[in-house]
């Protein structure tokens, strides 16, 4: 995947923003970045959205920045110029499209059947825009189309909030969304900055789900787990299940060890929606891992453990 497509797919929500003025745009995507998502999409709805998008790649270029409601080739030039590492539209204009992929760029057109998708995908385009996404069949529309279109990638943006957000995420050829919950426009206008922040936090966790998975513990030998797996299961009327190298407890909420394995005493799993994603965002928080770790099956990511012990214990992620 392409290295800009690729942060798109870790950062997972693109947060749009429509600016009101220049004024808006460092302090707007700070409390973004602070909040998790270092990355906008800025719309060319209003006249100063050229201008923000060239302070904000020269002042915070950590930023992953769009451009988007790109009608026209001089904008989609002026975008680039100031910036924007990708071109959003909302609909699908194949003269913009190849003017925007001759110049070297990203172009996302925005597409609504599979009519849209094959021609911009013919054309060049390794993403699309699904817009607006839930008027046209959100989640259950992309599937159907997925089935025939295998190689399609989206970023879906229209009606994508806190509620459905992992609806769309969940499906492995939607790559990112866009969407202005976590930056209301009259947050916006009041600058309430520690608000946005705030929102981002909840957008970043919603989004990764992170959840105790089970803890596993460590032992010498076979009888020493078996001894120790019927005292919880004794302690917590629970079942117990004999596996090969480990018995498990309850519904797998503990998982005995019967030889030592990663950790001093053992290991603890944490679930998540997206091992990528939650390797990156866990990453800004300052988590470090050990990518040789990394389990990969059928071409997706779906375990990794940290590089540090916690307490004697490892820990690593887990796809849900």
């Amino acid at each position: 995947m392409n290295e800009v497509l690729q942060k798109v797919y870790e950062i997972g929500i693109i947060p749009v923003i429509a600016f009101n003025s220049v004024d808006e745009a460092l302090p707007l995507c700070k409390a973004l970045a602070d909040g998790g998502l270092p990355a906008a999409e800025v719309t060319f709805r209003t006249a100063c959205a050229e201008e923000c998008i060239r302070k904000i790649h020269e002042e915070m270029p950590e930023m992953l920045l769009g451009a988007g409601t790109v009608l026209t080739k001089d904008q989609a030039d002026r975008a680039m110029a100031a910036g924007a590492s990708f071109i959003v539209a909302p609909g699908f204009d194949p003269n913009v499209v190849e003017h925007v992929i001759s110049k070297g760029g990203i172009a996302m057109p925005g597409t609504a059947t599979a009519g849209e998708m094959q021609q911009a995908m013919n054309l060049g385009c390794d993403t699309l825009k699904f817009f607006p996404a839930e008027a046209n069949g959100g989640v259950a529309m992309l599937k159907n189309i997925g089935a025939a279109l295998k190689s399609a990638k989206w970023m879906c943006t229209g009606g994508v909030n806190a509620k459905n957000v992992n609806d769309y995420l969940g499906y492995d050829q939607i790559i990112a969304v866009g969407g202005t919950w976590m930056c209301k426009s009259d947050v916006i206008k009041a600058g309430d900055w520690a608000k946005i922040t705030e929102m981002s936090k909840e957008a970043v966790d919603v989004m990764l789900g992170l959840e105790i998975g089970h803890i596993g513990i460590n032992c010498e030998n076979e009888d020493e787990a078996l001894a120790t797996a019927n005292l919880l299961g004794t302690l917590l009327n629970k079942k117990v299940a004999v596996g090969n190298s480990s018995i498990f407890v309850g519904n797998k909420e503990f998982e005995i060890m019967k030889s030592k394995g990663r950790g001093r005493l053992g290991h603890i799993a944490v679930k998540c929606n997206n091992i990528d994603r939650a390797v990156y965002h866990l990453g800004r928080r300052g988590v470090k891992f050990d990518m040789s770790s990394m389990v990969n099956k059928n071409g997706k990511n779906i375990a990794c453990y940290l590089a540090d012990e916690v307490g004697g214990f490892a820990i690593h992620l887990v796809q849900k």
